[in-house]
């Protein structure tokens, strides 16, 4: 069974390559490298021991991704490509909707002409909008508040129609929380390209010298220590879970035809508690300040993941410990990222 991963040379997709490998799964690699670098490729093969099948193109481009599912016999497909800051969304929205929402259309519409049928979809918690309770279950009202969680409500809800239109597709959404870490390995990793958009990397980059001091945004939320509280999950257990979930649409064993499932701890993590931990991994101050709240940002926010338990016989293992030291390990190993390697 030969799975296409689409963005697959990025920080999720280069992970979720070498649980595939290692399960011994055929993949072939799509990126446009728009926000990535193929050196990830490299890292995965040393890993895995395996060369990996890469084929450089565009989501949008249906001729050729046509010609990659006939091409490569692909009978599966997991969906990683597309843009994904919260923050840039607001400012190019039709980007995100051209690259996401069209994207994923045209992918879906290869998909059909090649009678490839199985596709896992990277989704996000951020379909959820304001939490209404917590923690988040599967059934929460979805209302997105930004342009990013609109296009992932969106192209849910094509699935969904697709789904419905035919019982022959299957389909697993898989609605992550935040993710952060690592390989074990130290070969692959996050590698934000300019200023980091999330927690973790901003942390790393103050504990190795790169930037002065983080901005936590908010000291006075209705929370245990006044800063905004996230569900963190290890990228590793993240991929894990598009493992099971990849094996349970091809075993039929799915319980239905197209499902959703969050991918979370369950646990609510602060700021301040991530920076703690950070300093406990690295050994390193992180200096901080504090700043206004920004808008959009909640309270709490995390998973209730039962249901990912029951569905897909899944649960995050690491801790938040093991989420600092493997992402400390990464950056003492990569300072600068993949940029240092010639692409």
């Amino acid at each position: 069974m030969t799975v296409l991963i689409t963005g697959g040379a990025g920080y999720i997709g280069s992970h979720c390559c070498v649980a595939f490998l290692q399960a011994g799964h055929d993949i072939v690699v799509l990126d446009n490298l728009s926000n990535a670098t193929s050196i990830s490729l490299d890292r995965i093969a040393e890993i895995t021991g395996q060369k990996v099948v890469y084929e450089q193109a565009d989501i949008r481009d249906q001729a050729k991704l046509e010609t990659i599912l006939k091409q490569h016999r692909c009978s599966a497909v997991v969906h990683f490509a597309g843009l994904k800051a919260v923050g840039e969304s607001t400012k190019v929205p039709l980007a995100y909707y051209d690259n996401n929402v069209v994207g994923t259309h045209r992918l879906l519409s290869a998909m059909a002409n090649c009678g490839v049928k199985q596709m896992i979809f990277s989704s996000s918690a951020t379909v959820y909008g304001e939490p209404q309770f917590l923690p988040l279950t599967e059934d929460h009202p979805t209302r997105a508040v930004n342009p990013y969680g609109r296009t992932k409500l969106i192209i849910e809800d094509m699935l969904r129609d697709v789904a419905a239109s035919d019982p022959s597709w299957g389909f697993g959404i898989l609605r992550y929380f935040n993710p952060v870490g690592a390989h074990d390995s130290g070969l692959i990793g996050e590698n934000p390209l300019g200023i980091p958009n999330n927690l973790m990397p901003f942390i790393t980059q103050v504990a190795d010298g790169r930037r002065e001091q983080l901005s936590v945004f908010g000291n006075d939320y209705d929370t245990r220590d006044g800063t905004g509280v996230r569900d963190y999950i290890h990228v590793t257990d993240l991929v894990e879970g598009h493992l099971r979930a990849h094996e349970v649409l091809a075993s039929g064993s799915a319980p239905s035809n197209c499902f959703a499932v969050n991918l979370g701890t369950g646990n609510g993590y602060s700021v301040l508690e991530m920076v703690r931990a950070f300093e406990r991994a690295s050994n390193k101050e992180i200096r901080f300040s504090f700043a206004p709240r920004r808008d959009g940002d909640v309270a709490e926010c995390y998973a209730n993941t039962e249901l990912a338990h029951k569905v897909l016989n899944w649960k995050a293992e690491r801790d938040l410990d093991a989420m600092c030291r493997d992402t400390w390990n990464w950056v003492c190993k990569n300072p600068r990222g993949y940029e240092t390697a010639v692409d």
